[in-house]
């Protein structure tokens, strides 16, 4: 067991490395070229296009908003708070520029991905849309087999990253504060888990539209807090950032000094782990969304990538480096914590850290189970839904008592290879996504839905 844990520990340092990260940045740079520079010129468009409400012929399951909060929910997790201490700490403050440009590039990614799910979506056997890479691979491209692998590995992922690593997150937090037994918290995010997961995409879509603002407005309000007690170092915060990008430092506290290199490396990977854009996964929830045009999904996806790292990710940056704990020689895991205890009066810090732990963590898990059950629908048709979803929901205990380095390892493997398939999707349909684009934008919204064609039913 130690022997193929170490493989796939060796394995997945092979995915995720330079190639993988270089083909994802890179995708998101050829698509902003073609796009003109679209997530600029348009996103307070997008912006606005996430509180629209869908008109009653409008086909899908869940509104705009609602199709965001669901990739929100899985997207916005704990490496929002512990990926960024990981990318500072090692790479420096100039760590996050890399990571803001990673995700500048990565909303055009987001945005093509959410106009081929829309374009290339289907209606199940129960009525519902189906959507997402495996959709667009075989329907754009014509290559059913690579979109077998995209699902196969995607249904496999599902119950690591998005499963069973998040349950042990929240074991090991509140066993951590609160002296809670993880048997208890496994059970207790179980029952949860099921409750919402087993209602489908809509359970799931309202649970996320509350749940999600919720969360990320307290962990960001907590961030603000700090940023204003400290208003005095933010400027000079901003400026180490752009100055450490290009240049390095030397972090000092026991962590190794980071070149210019390493900023970029652990800038750009902990942006890809952190937003998703070009995973293939947020597509999945955008092709449930309630529109009859393309183009409009694909704005409101592009403000998920805006949302996770320019806004959330960079207050986790700024408090990290104003509160001065990403050097103080605190583990990893205890960086973000040090930085609210040190920035927040009383308990608030560690508090709103674990709350946000807690609650990144269970957004994960029920927005990764849509995910998982959609890439298996893909594989077996909608008879594999129910039983998915029970051991997927059966899962979540098994992960909150027992740590499982193989699984996450495995999982990690089978996350990173999901990005092969949509990449090589993306690339192929950029054709498409241009002339949807241009379509869309010179005929204004809504112009495209007299002559729009209803999303077939598989055979």
């Amino acid at each position: 067991m130690t022997e193929l844990n170490a493989f796939f520990g060796m394995l997945s340092g092979y995915v995720w490395g330079a190639p993988l990260l270089v083909l994802l940045v890179g995708t998101g740079i050829f698509l902003t070229v073609r796009l003109r520079l679209i997530q600029v010129f348009q996103l307070p468009r997008a912006l606005h296009e996430t509180f629209v409400k869908p008109a009653s012929d409008e086909q899908g399951d869940i509104s705009h908003f609602q199709a965001l909060m669901v990739a929100l929910a899985a997207t916005i997790g704990t490496g929002n708070i512990i990926g960024v201490a990981t990318a500072i700490s090692v790479g420096g403050p100039g760590a996050l520029f890399w990571m803001w440009i990673t995700a500048a590039f990565g909303m055009a990614t987001k945005y093509a991905e959410g106009v081929l799910a829309v374009k290339y979506r289907i209606v199940d056997e129960n009525g519902e849309m189906a959507g997402g890479p495996m959709y667009y691979i075989e329907r754009g491209l014509g290559m059913r087999w690579l979109g077998v692998l995209f699902a196969l590995f995607g249904a496999i992922a599902s119950f690591g990253i998005g499963n069973t690593v998040q349950a042990n997150a929240v074991a090991g937090n509140l066993k951590e504060t609160l002296g809670l037994d993880p048997l208890v918290t496994g059970l207790a995010l179980t029952l949860l888990t099921g409750l919402v997961i087993l209602g489908g995409v809509k359970s799931i879509g309202r649970v996320s539209a509350v749940m999600v603002p919720v969360m990320a407005c307290i962990y960001v309000a907590g961030c603000l807090a700090i940023l204003l007690r400290y208003a005095g170092e933010v400027p000079g915060a901003l400026m180490t950032v752009l100055h450490d990008a290009f240049t390095g430092s030397a972090a000092t506290g026991g962590f190794l000094g980071a070149a210019v290199m390493l900023a970029i490396r652990k800038g750009v990977s902990r942006g890809v782990f952190s937003n998703e854009s070009g995973m293939g996964s947020a597509p999945i929830a955008a092709a449930a969304a309630k529109t009859n045009e393309p183009c409009e999904q694909a704005l409101v996806s592009m403000t998920g990538t805006f949302i996770d790292t320019i806004i959330v990710c960079t207050m986790t940056g700024l408090v990290l480096i104003v509160t001065g704990a990403w050097h103080s020689g605190y583990e990893v895991s205890a960086l973000t914590k040090s930085a609210f205890d040190t920035g927040l009066p009383g308990n608030w810090g560690g508090f709103i850290v674990s709350f946000g732990i807690v609650f990144f963590a269970y957004s994960t898990i029920i927005g990764w189970a849509y995910y998982g059950e959609k890439c298996l629908e893909y594989l077996l048709g909608v008879k594999a839904l129910l039983p998915y979803r029970i051991c997927y929901a059966a899962f979540v205990f098994v992960g909150a008592g027992v740590k499982l380095d193989l699984v996450w390892n495995f999982a990690d493997v089978m996350n990173g290879l999901m990005a092969v398939p949509n990449l090589i999707a993306l690339l192929g349909l950029s054709g498409v996504v241009v002339a949807e684009t241009n379509r869309f934008l010179a005929t204004g919204k809504g112009a495209r839905k007299e002559g729009t064609e209803p999303a077939p039913t598989p055979p």
